[in-house]
């Protein structure tokens, strides 16, 4: 069976909240936001970690201290598996034109939440469908 990120197109298991995001459907799942199709999932990611950015959270040890709170998770194992996969520094001070960066973490966020490779063409759809990260 898929892992549930993937069953819900929702590769980075955003949980309900207030907001709804463009390609948002009703779906099965109690506590975490399904989407008509996987882009849709990765541009809810990009689109919440630039809200992140705009709030001071800059790094992936900041991204990750807010995304995967130590209340329910291995927040450092998860820091660490996303600047490794990601080659990306976990004190990187990143920036709304670092979407090269960006593509490279959410990637690696999808592989930590699932399990598995995440369909770069699928993220770099996603990252296409928003416009608040860019590349430089």
């Amino acid at each position: 069976m898929k892992p549930r990120g993937l069953r819900n197109n929702n590769p980075l298991n955003i949980r309900h909240n207030a907001d709804t995001f463009q390609g948002e459907i009703k779906g099965n799942d109690k506590s975490f936001k399904t989407f008509s199709a996987m882009p849709y999932g990765y541009r809810a990611a990009f689109v919440t970690l630039a809200t992140y950015l705009s709030r001071g959270n800059n790094t992936i040890e900041k991204i990750i201290a807010k995304w995967a709170p130590p209340i329910e998770n291995n927040t450092e194992s998860y820091i660490a598996s996303v600047e490794k996969y990601s080659g990306v520094s976990r004190n990187k001070e990143l920036t709304a034109t670092n979407g090269a960066d960006y593509i490279l973490i959410v990637t690696a966020m999808s592989f930590v939440e699932n399990g598995q490779n995440a369909d770069i063409s699928e993220v770099r759809a996603g990252f296409n469908l928003q416009s608040k990260i860019t590349i430089q």
